[in-house]
């Protein structure tokens, strides 16, 4: 059975049977004083925290018919002691592919500059239903990419919060809103997805860190195009890339050659990369994140309450333009495309919108520059079959750019260095029919901008690590049987003359194993499951850390505190 059939056939399932929902355990999103989908029990009370849920934890012997509203080990977004404002950017209930239209009015009462601006969804969804992908678009800026969460069949709530502080340019006038989750509801697939979505804005000094403009591009004869603000001295690229639709890209770390005997096939194999190119040369390459969706890996009680890194938060891929800022000045539209290296000819399934932030220069109208160096290295990509009663297919990938440009700002003259050096190594086995089916797999992103001028120069290095080991098998009882571990590791530090000034590791981990039996009526699926989340992130700002256990959809541990 491969990950995609099961994906397909199974994304829905549901049980009759008991509830496996534990009321009094801590931090339940269904709860109306729980601040967030991630927020955790403080500190001080993590212990009992612990020990309450625990205690209040009955768990069934297998999945019954409802469990714990989903949620995720992630830190809350912090807020500032300050007055707020709270608008309303989207209501609605999403039956099929109609995208939501309204409009969006600054708030009154909190002025037009804000310390801090956040988003959240809040959800809910019963009975059947697949995993859904969704947007939100303000102005035409994508703020917000999200999936769902997949019902039981007496309903679960989730909310999900986010920081976007980034785009405060786009919230300062009247805009058009356009949000979209995809779904479709039938005699079988019963679960309509309705949501509620705010802004809360936050009166105070705006973040330095905060970009002056936020664009996007535009459609021209030659393809998407941007024109810059003549005074940019600081240029960042995002991409929301998600390989999606349900076909193979939704599982494009699983393809292999065509000449190999699997059910999802690409050209090249898996190796995957996200370009940005300006004016047809390369300015940014990336590593694409492997999320799993709740359906995803055949296996939906794998997902019930907690979704794999980024699923409910899906972050977009940043890249420095900067080197090429001297080059976008000239107040001429340049193009700009984004592609995904690998995808075979004619193969859908990627999503790729772009946002542009600027930071433009207060002392200048026209800031002039140019690019020093480009040197972009050979993609490499092999994916090699090697036929057996364990069929494989190894591959290895990686790519290197580097770019330098300067700038003649209003204070001085400021170089800035990109250097990014992707690589991918996987093994994919499987057996004759699939029946076993397993991955593993590392991506590394590692990222190096060194900035020039005003003083001593600042580099900031980070290094990116996905991870990917699982294995899915078919007995011949027919129990499905999922075993994952996912991670989601980022270690950065920024240095000064030499000097280390800041410094950050995040390490986020899940692991799964769930079982129950296929081909039968939904009342004899007999599942069990154990998933539990870990996120630690901590350096010269403070530490963070908070683990979840969950058996059989119910919260067995919510334990918090460094």
């Amino acid at each position: 059975m491969s990950m995609l059939t099961g994906g397909i056939l199974l994304a829905s399932t549901v049980l009759g049977g008991g509830t496996a929902r534990a009321d009094a355990s801590p931090s339940s999103s269904s709860s109306p004083s729980s601040p967030s989908l991630s927020s955790p029990p403080s500190s001080s009370a993590s212990e009992s925290a612990s020990a309450s849920a625990s205690a209040a934890a009955e768990v069934p012997a297998e999945f019954g018919s409802d469990w714990h509203d989903p949620l995720t080990a992630a830190p809350p977004v912090t807020r500032p002691h300050a007055k707020s404002c709270q608008v309303t950017l989207a209501e609605a209930q999403f039956r099929d592919f109609t995208p939501y239209r309204g409009s969006y009015t600054p708030p009154d009462g909190c002025g037009d500059r804000w310390s801090k601006v956040v988003l959240r969804l809040d959800g809910k969804v019963k009975g059947r239903q697949f995993d859904r992908l969704g947007y939100l678009h303000v102005g035409g800026v994508e703020i917000f990419r999200t999936s769902t969460p997949e019902p039981s069949p007496d309903g679960i709530e989730w909310s999900v919060e986010k920081d976007v502080t980034r785009y405060a340019d786009t919230f300062r006038s009247a805009r058009d809103v356009e949000m979209l989750i995809g779904n479709v509801v039938d005699d079988t697939y019963t679960g309509v997805i309705d949501v509620k979505v705010t802004l809360t804005f936050y009166v105070g000094k705006p973040a330095a860190t905060a970009p002056d403009r936020v664009l996007t591009l535009a459609d021209g004869p030659g393809g998407t195009t941007l024109t810059t603000p003549r005074n940019s001295e600081r240029l960042v690229a995002e991409v929301y890339a998600t390989g999606s639709g349900g076909g193979c890209e939704e599982y494009w770390y699983l393809t292999v050659p065509a000449t190999a005997p699997y059910s999802c096939r690409s050209d090249d194999g898996p190796y995957r990369e996200v370009q940005v190119e300006v004016d047809g040369q390369p300015a940014g390459i990336a590593a694409p994140f492997p999320t799993v969706w709740t359906g995803g890996w055949s296996n939906p009680f794998l997902w019930y309450v907690v979704p794999g890194p980024r699923a409910f938060d899906i972050k977009p891929i940043e890249y420095d333009l900067t080197p090429f800022a001297g080059i976008l000045n000239d107040g001429r539209p340049h193009r700009v495309e984004v592609s995904v290296v690998g995808v075979s000819e004619g193969q859908s399934g990627w999503s790729t919108p772009v946002n542009v932030l600027v930071w433009q220069d207060p002392g200048k109208t026209v800031v002039g520059g140019g690019l020093l160096t480009h040197e972009a290295g050979e993609l490499t990509a092999s994916a090699t079959y090697t036929p057996g009663a364990e069929h494989r297919v190894d591959t290895e990938g990686g790519h290197r750019l580097t770019a330098s440009g300067y700038l003649d700002t209003s204070h001085g003259r400021v170089r800035t260095t990109v250097t990014r050096a992707l690589a991918n190594t996987s093994a994919h086995r499987w057996t004759d029919g699939e029946t076993v089916d397993g991955l593993d797999a590392t991506w590394t992103d590692e990222e190096s901008v060194t900035v020039d001028g005003r003083g001593p120069a600042r580099t900031t290095r980070t290094l990116r690590t996905y991870t990917m080991n699982g294995t899915t098998t078919l007995g011949a009882d027919d129990r499905l049987r999922t075993v994952l571990t996912l991670g989601d590791r980022a270690d950065s530090v920024t240095t000064r003359n030499g000097r280390r000034t800041s410094w950050s590791r995040l390490d986020d981990t899940y692991t799964g194993d769930a079982t129950f039996t296929v081909n039968v009526p939904r009342d004899q699926r007999h599942a069990v499951g154990t998933t539990s989340e870990r996120y630690r992130l901590y350096g010269s700002d403070g530490c963070y850390d908070r683990r979840l256990t969950t058996r059989q959809g119910v919260l067995t541990e919510d334990h918090g505190g460094c």
